[in-house]
C-alpha cells in the first residue's frame, strides 16, 4: 500500500484557506477540475520541496508559473494534475481563494 497524501490545516475561513500538503513517493495527482459551487476559485501554490524525479504540475493554463514552483490557477475552470513521483516527495503550500 502507498503512503497517504499528508494535508495539515494551516488556516480556513469560508473564503480563503491554506494548507501545508506532502505528496509521497509514487502518487500522482489524476488530471481533473475543482468544481465550486458558487463564484471563482483560485490557487496559489509554492512548491517548497521538489522530489528528485517526477512530480510536475500541469495545467491546461496557468496565471501565473514562476520557475515551475509558484502558480496561481483556476482549479474550477481548468483541467491540472501532477506526475507519478518517481522519486522522493512533493510538498507545497496551497493557498485557495473563492470570490
Amino acid at each position: 500500500m502507498l503512503a497517504r497524501v499528508r494535508n495539515k490545516v494551516l488556516f480556513t475561513s469560508k473564503s480563503i484557506s491554506a494548507y501545508l500538503v506532502t505528496y509521497p513517493n509514487q502518487h500522482k495527482v489524476m488530471t481533473h477540475i475543482d468544481p465550486v459551487p458558487n463564484g471563482k476559485y483560485y490557487k496559489f501554490n509554492i512548491v517548497l520541496k521538489q522530489p528528485q524525479i517526477g512530480g510536475v504540475f500541469r495545467c491546461q493554463k496557468c496565471i501565473l508559473n514562476l520557475f515551475g514552483r509558484v502558480y496561481l490557477f483556476r482549479p474550477d475552470k481548468y483541467e491540472h494534475s501532477v506526475t507519478r513521483i518517481e522519486k522522493g516527495e512533493r510538498r507545497i503550500l496551497s493557498i485557495s481563494l473563492t470570490l
